[in-house]
């Protein structure tokens, strides 16, 4: 134990063994100081607690009040004053280690959450973040692949919530030191890792994707730091389509949505596209929005007619009527095979756009 961390402490002692009195605050806030310097230089509190207790039995027998002590009730009366300073002492070095242990890790949080900003939105230079990278078990060198989880409504994900320790325990204890980074992000968590460790991403996706109401995308494998920003928004975008769209299930790979990108990159020919077939639906009764629905209900379901009935609740003969009205006002007719792909792609553009206005959001 370096001598500094002790400084005055023995010396106290011996002035309470006389007066018998408590420690001022100022003794008390010392032992804190000094607490959180140990804390600073790496020694740890059994190791301060137990220099203090040593420094403490060598002094006993040499302390004044001791060693003068008249009778044993004298002895316990000051027996009593230096076990009290003790423990105060000793409590008061464990409050300055824990608050320079506090600082310690807001400080490391703050680093953490500084680089999952530079490294997911591309803030900062490229050799910057990938030398950053190693320090949280990252070689950017490799290809990465991205998974963004959604956390059920009104439950955002963040540093203290229970989901991220959990994934972050089991991640560790099946794959041991494993390359892969975990943090939450803007609400959502979101978890980086190379190829060559994807049975960890998949454990995670597993995890996440388990919550009720969560959700969970996963990019396209990307190299570097520029790759890593492209997976991320990879994910991100899957998430924003499954949303807009409707989309069935908890897992969504962003390879299978590369077709919805495609189809808006010409915004200007899909709002045409969407205007020229699906506007006349706008004079039906109840507006475009249930034949919409109905083209899109009855493309998921295969062209089945029983399945696509039940998917809207509805009979075989409302839904038979229905096919009837979309191919009479809009002049496409759904069982033909040419056709129905254009009112299908269309009514994937309507969701798109948000079209009709007055429908509700996917």
């Amino acid at each position: 134990m370096p001598a500094e961390f002790l400084a005055g402490f023995p010396e106290t002692l011996a002035e309470i063994s006389r007066s018998c009195r408590t420690l001022t605050r100022a003794e008390r806030e010392s032992r804190r100081a000094l607490g959180e310097q140990a804390a600073d230089a790496g020694i740890g509190l059994r190791e301060l607690t137990a220099g203090h207790l040593a420094a403490a039995r060598r002094a006993w027998a040499a302390l004044p009040g001791v060693a003068g002590a008249r009778d044993a009730a004298e002895l316990r009366r000051v027996g009593g004053a230096v076990l009290g300073a003790l423990e105060a002492g000793i409590g008061a070095l464990a409050e300055g280690h824990a608050r320079a242990q506090r600082h310690a890790v807001r400080r490391a949080e703050a680093a953490r959450r500084a680089f999952v900003d530079d490294l997911l939105y591309g803030r900062s230079d490229p050799g910057r973040i990938a030398e950053l990278a190693e320090g949280f078990g990252l070689r950017l060198a490799e290809r990465h692949v991205v998974a963004v989880g959604t956390p059920p409504p009104g439950h955002p994900y963040d540093e203290a919530h229970p989901l991220l320790r959990r994934v972050e325990r089991e991640l560790a204890g099946r794959f041991g030191d494993h390359d892969a980074l975990i943090a939450p992000k803007d609400g959502r968590l979101v978890c980086v890792a190379p190829t060559g460790q994807r049975p960890v991403l998949d454990a995670f996706v597993k995890l996440v994707s388990a919550a009720d109401g969560a959700r969970v995308a996963v990019s396209r494998a990307h190299s570097g730091a520029v790759g890593v920003v492209r997976s991320y928004e990879e994910a991100l975008s899957a998430l924003d389509l499954a949303e807009r769209l409707a989309l069935d299930g908890r897992v969504l790979s962003a390879a299978d949505l590369l077709v919805f990108p495609v189809l808006m990159r010409d915004r200007a020919a899909m709002t045409d596209l969407v205007q020229s077939v699906l506007g006349p639906l706008e004079a039906a009764r109840g507006g475009a929005a249930p034949l919409l629905d109905t083209i899109s209900a009855y493309a998921a379901a295969g062209y089945v007619n029983a399945e696509a009935a039940r998917r809207l609740d509805l009979s075989v003969r409302a839904l038979s009527y229905r096919l009837e009205r979309i191919a009479a006002l809009t002049g496409f007719d759904p069982d033909d095979p040419l056709q129905r792909y254009t009112l299908e792609t269309a009514a994937l553009g309507a969701r798109l756009l948000n079209w009709p206005p007055s429908a509700p959001s996917a």
